[in-house]
């Protein structure tokens, strides 16, 4: 369903995204922020997943500052090997590259930013420095850090009540200096519920956080024209 792109950043610089498109009208686009294992194939799935509910659905190779194509699984040498590569990079040029994806589907009507672990932090400063009409974070585990900062735009957050990288202690910090801010918390679910590749995969906590995510983003950027 989806292909290969090139985009071009503020700076200059070039990097890879996958993107995928809805056979019909398409309803808004969404760009989807990577996990520590680049845009690898469960990524590439959540594209696909939202172009067939009537959304361009883009993915911008945010490792591409430090390697070029990094498709990692979840082994823990690949663990480290994102680890490390995520360690490289600075929230300004990831921005960056994330805004240079939205910039490319523009065109499609209203967008937003879904991020996932490494992305989930970075979908929610999307929200606070970016320009997206909505933004969904999926235990960023950075979010409680920059909690002060106010989104621009409507932003839900999804947690697992064992994600041993947000622990309760993060999870209030972003509550209390964003009351108006939706955390949900899916009871028993780990760091990276939402990805069926990985053994911390919880169906139930993915299907009702994914129906929640599909309908903020029905409420915040669905055009009312498209067609499904």
């Amino acid at each position: 369903m989806g292909q290969t792109v090139k985009l071009t950043a503020a700076d200059g610089f070039k990097l890879d995204a996958y993107r995928a498109d809805p056979a019909g009208t398409p309803k808004g686009a969404v760009v989807i922020i990577q996990e520590i294992f680049g845009v690898n194939k469960h990524i590439k799935e959540v594209c696909d997943g939202y172009a067939a509910d009537g959304y361009v659905a883009i993915a911008p190779a945010l490792f591409d500052r430090v390697e070029k194509g990094m498709e990692l699984g979840y082994d823990p040498e690949s663990q480290e090997t994102g680890k490390s590569t995520r360690g490289k990079l600075n929230w300004d040029d990831s921005l960056a590259d994330a805004q240079a994806a939205a910039d490319a589907v523009r065109d499609a009507g209203k967008v937003a930013i879904i991020g996932y672990c490494f992305g989930g932090s970075v979908a929610w400063l999307g929200a606070t420095r970016g320009n997206y009409d909505a933004s969904v974070s999926y235990y960023g585990g950075n979010a409680a850090d920059f909690a002060d900062e106010k989104p621009k735009c409507p932003i839900i957050c999804h947690i697992g009540t064992e994600d041993k990288g947000i622990g309760p202690d993060k999870v209030a910090k972003i509550k209390a200096a964003q009351p108006d801010v939706p955390v949900y918390m899916y009871e028993g679910a780990g760091h990276g519920f939402n990805c069926d590749h990985r053994s911390s995969y919880n169906e139930d906590a993915a299907k009702l956080a994914r129906q929640r995510t599909l309908d903020f983003l029905a409420e915040h950027i669905a055009s009312q024209a498209a067609t499904a």
